[in-house]
Protein backbone atom coordinates (compact mmCIF):
# COMPACT_ATOMS: atom_id res chain seq x y z
CA UNK A 1 0.00 0.00 0.00
CA UNK A 2 1.33 3.23 -0.99
CA UNK A 3 0.38 7.02 0.01
CA UNK A 4 -1.65 7.74 -2.57
CA UNK A 5 -3.41 4.16 -1.99
CA UNK A 6 -4.05 5.51 1.72
CA UNK A 7 -5.24 9.12 0.31
CA UNK A 8 -7.57 7.10 -1.93
CA UNK A 9 -9.18 5.00 1.13
CA UNK A 10 -9.55 8.61 2.98
CA UNK A 11 -11.39 9.95 0.19
CA UNK A 12 -14.02 7.41 -0.28
CA UNK A 13 -14.70 6.31 3.27
CA UNK A 14 -14.70 9.57 4.79
CA UNK A 15 -15.99 11.99 1.76
CA UNK A 16 -13.02 14.19 1.84
CA UNK A 17 -11.74 16.07 -1.22
CA UNK A 18 -8.53 14.36 -2.41
CA UNK A 19 -6.90 17.55 -1.24
CA UNK A 20 -8.31 17.67 1.78
CA UNK A 21 -7.81 13.77 2.20
CA UNK A 22 -4.04 14.50 0.74
CA UNK A 23 -3.57 17.26 3.67
CA UNK A 24 -4.91 15.09 6.63
CA UNK A 25 -2.07 12.09 5.38
CA UNK A 26 0.70 14.43 5.02
CA UNK A 27 -0.02 16.08 8.45
CA UNK A 28 -0.40 13.28 9.71
CA UNK A 29 2.98 11.92 8.67
CA UNK A 30 4.95 14.82 9.70
CA UNK A 31 3.51 14.63 12.68
CA UNK A 32 4.74 11.55 13.10
CA UNK A 33 8.20 12.05 11.48
CA UNK A 34 8.54 15.32 13.64
CA UNK A 35 8.57 13.10 17.07
CA UNK A 36 10.31 9.92 15.91
CA UNK A 37 13.70 12.52 15.72
CA UNK A 38 12.84 14.15 18.73
CA UNK A 39 13.70 10.94 19.96
CA UNK A 40 10.04 10.18 21.40
CA UNK A 41 8.12 6.89 21.07
CA UNK A 42 4.84 6.58 18.33
CA UNK A 43 2.09 4.25 20.24
CA UNK A 44 -0.93 4.06 17.70
CA UNK A 45 -3.56 2.25 19.60
CA UNK A 46 -4.47 -1.05 18.49
CA UNK A 47 -2.31 -0.60 15.57
CA UNK A 48 1.61 -0.44 17.39
CA UNK A 49 4.59 1.20 18.29
CA UNK A 50 7.23 3.04 16.73
CA UNK A 51 10.57 3.44 18.62
CA UNK A 52 13.87 5.19 17.88
CA UNK A 53 16.96 3.08 19.25
CA UNK A 54 20.38 4.21 19.95
CA UNK A 55 23.21 1.64 18.49
CA UNK A 56 26.39 2.16 19.73
CA UNK A 57 29.67 1.61 17.82
CA UNK A 58 31.39 -1.75 17.37
CA UNK A 59 34.17 -3.49 15.41
CA UNK A 60 33.60 -5.12 12.33
CA UNK A 61 35.78 -6.32 9.40
CA UNK A 62 36.23 -5.57 5.33
CA UNK A 63 34.77 -8.73 4.25
CA UNK A 64 37.55 -8.53 0.95
CA UNK A 65 40.18 -7.70 2.95
CA UNK A 66 39.84 -8.75 6.25
CA UNK A 67 41.00 -5.21 7.35
CA UNK A 68 39.01 -4.40 11.13
CA UNK A 69 36.98 -1.31 10.96
CA UNK A 70 34.49 0.90 13.32
CA UNK A 71 30.95 0.59 12.50
CA UNK A 72 29.65 4.33 13.98
CA UNK A 73 27.09 4.21 16.12
CA UNK A 74 23.15 5.29 14.66
CA UNK A 75 20.08 5.49 15.25
CA UNK A 76 17.70 3.41 14.33
CA UNK A 77 13.63 2.57 13.92
CA UNK A 78 11.67 -0.51 15.12
CA UNK A 79 8.00 -0.89 15.02
CA UNK A 80 6.56 -3.56 17.13
CA UNK A 81 2.69 -4.30 16.26
CA UNK A 82 -0.11 -4.27 18.96
CA UNK A 83 -1.47 -7.65 20.24
CA UNK A 84 -4.49 -6.54 18.26
CA UNK A 85 -3.18 -6.27 15.07
CA UNK A 86 -0.88 -9.66 15.20
CA UNK A 87 -4.07 -11.35 16.42
CA UNK A 88 -5.67 -9.87 13.55
CA UNK A 89 -2.56 -10.96 11.23
CA UNK A 90 -2.62 -14.58 13.23
CA UNK A 91 -6.44 -15.08 12.32
CA UNK A 92 -6.12 -14.11 8.73
CA UNK A 93 -4.06 -16.94 8.11
CA UNK A 94 -5.96 -19.40 9.56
Amino acid sequence: MTKADIIARIYEKVGFSKKEATDVVEATFEIIKGRLEKGEKVKISGFGNFVVNSKRPRKGRNPQTGEEIVIVGRRVLTFKPSQILKKGLNSISS
